[in-house]
């Protein structure tokens, strides 16, 4: 590791405004970098503009230039999420909200606004909350969930697989997450078309982003309505039946929570781990030559681009020091794992293959750490699997440089991802993909017996009948050979 980022200025103070200078138009007041509008289009370059400027923690505005501070260092940003005692996840603390200066239609008070649920509390409230979340997690069989998505992602290749052609987050990796939540939540019925839009739509803050969000949330009440009166065995029914005795309200909002975050975060996940796969030829070839498996291309994405690049927010419960800066009561702090995790204090060399490690910081950690990793990990690990199974041949079909993203404080979203392969018919989403039909067995020699001494002719009084052909001698077969214990164990984990 380097040695930490120097403070060439000493600790900075938001409440203090620095001496009044030339800031250019991406400026605002006391020359702080703005996250929005002029200059914040690429903002991952803006983050290490900021981490040469200011060091692991730099001073940053949001709309309506309100100050925030802007976690850049991977150590810092986990500081902060693991140490509860300093820092909040309850923005009822934070000044410019205590103090009037937030409009209720700013664009980030979905983010901002105080709800009653795990991923806002704390103390015993969060552990009640948290708890019966987590406990429903546990409910889940991995098994059970792999072979869903298996069939889920063979349903979602059978769309276009004839096609020769497809736009992959469109037509797979916006449908995979919503199919797979969607049976994880005990709501199967419910995905479709339009579930996948309103979902999307949502996320995006659109004119019909609230009719969207209300589209969702209302087949989530009806879910939990039935769930109430008939439980199953189901994500939603042992939230449900957990003794913290959640009423109706949280657990339509902690459904709410669970789909929108293991949506979003999975879609971006999926996509970027099929741009990777065709567009990078080192990881094509190390995952072609056996020598990198689809859940270590994972979590090398999960290094190199995070579904969420920066979570809003943390605020500080007292007058601290983070990362050389001072922080005061009631500042907002973003936990940032895009420029997090690429902090060269842990990564000198970003061109080197993390082999696996999973201490990036893109679920989290500490008490608000994502329940749910493992079921996104398992969406991306068995689609693209299967996608890749069944299309060995997929290319791009433009130009690297022709691919555009969207881009927001809170994440990267791909737009689209066209690709080209061979057609290839549609396969039985119940039997394991194969890339072509199975040959034909192969035939194989008699084998050859030591020769044995015919047995003596019966004598019998009637008279012997007329002489038949003799039956042609069955052809010797090789018994079938059974895979290998690893392949079967492999076809074991992937639930076929």
């Amino acid at each position: 590791m380097t040695p930490e980022h120097p403070t060439p200025t000493g600790p900075r103070d938001l409440a203090l405004d620095p001496p009044p200078g030339c800031p250019a138009h991406t400026r605002g007041p006391g020359g702080l970098a703005r996250l929005y509008g002029p200059g914040a289009e690429d903002l991952n370059e803006l983050y290490e503009r900021l981490r040469e400027e200011h060091g692991p923690v730099a001073p940053v505005l949001i709309h309506d230039d309100l100050p925030m501070w802007m976690v850049l260092g991977h150590a810092e940003n986990l500081r902060m999420v693991r140490t509860p005692s300093q820092f909040t996840k309850d923005s009822r603390i934070w000044s410019q909200l205590v103090q009037g200066r937030v409009r209720p239609d700013h664009p980030l008070m979905p983010h901002i606004a105080w709800q009653p649920i795990c991923a806002h509390a704390e103390g015993d409230e969060h552990r009640r909350l948290r708890g019966a979340v987590t406990a429903a997690m546990a409910t889940i069989d991995d098994r059970s969930v792999r072979r869903y998505i298996n069939r889920s992602s063979q349903r979602l290749v059978n769309r276009f697989c004839e096609q020769g052609r497809a736009e992959l987050v469109g037509d797979f990796a916006e449908h995979l997450p919503m199919a797979v939540m969607c049976h994880v939540l005990g709501m199967p019925d419910e995905y479709n078309d339009k579930m996948v839009h309103a979902a999307r739509d949502a996320l995006k803050g659109s004119e019909t982003a609230v009719a969207s969000h209300e589209y969702v949330v209302g087949a989530l009440a009806r879910l939990t309505a039935r769930r109430r009166a008939e439980p199953e065995e189901d994500f939603t029914s042992h939230l449900i039946t957990h003794p913290a005795a959640l009423t109706d309200d949280e657990v339509r909002e902690h459904l709410r929570l669970v789909l929108f975050a293991a949506y979003e975060n999975t879609v971006n996940l999926l996509s970027n781990v099929l741009r990777m796969v065709l567009t990078d030829p080192r990881f094509l070839a190390r995952l072609n030559g056996g020598q990198m498996t689809v859940a270590e291309a994972v979590e090398q994405s999960l290094w190199d681009e995070p579904p969420f690049s920066t979570i809003f927010g943390y605020f500080a419960k007292q007058d601290t020091e983070l990362g050389g800066q001072r922080i005061r009561r009631g500042d907002g702090l973003f936990f940032a794992p895009a420029p997090g995790n690429v902090d060269p204090r842990v990564r000198p060399d970003l061109s080197a293959h993390m082999q696996g490690n999973r201490s990036h910081l893109a679920f989290g950690s500490g008490p608000h750490e994502c329940p749910g990793q493992d079921i996104g990990r398992a969406i991306a690990d068995v689609g693209v699997d299967a996608l890749l199974m069944r299309l060995p041949d997929v290319q791009l079909d433009c130009a690297e440089d022709d691919l555009r993203w969207t881009m927001s404080i809170a994440s990267r979203h791909l737009v689209a991802l066209p690709v080209r392969f061979e057609p290839k018919d549609q396969q039985d989403v119940k039997h394991k993909p194969s890339h072509a039909p199975i040959p034909p067995q192969r035939l194989t020699r008699p084998v050859v017996t030591a020769p044995q001494s015919a047995p003596a002719p019966v004598h019998e009084p009637a008279a012997a009948p007329a002489p038949q052909p003799a039956p042609a001698a069955p052809q010797p077969t090789r018994p079938a050979r059974r895979p290998n214990a690893w392949r079967r164990f492999l076809a074991w984990w992937r639930g076929y």
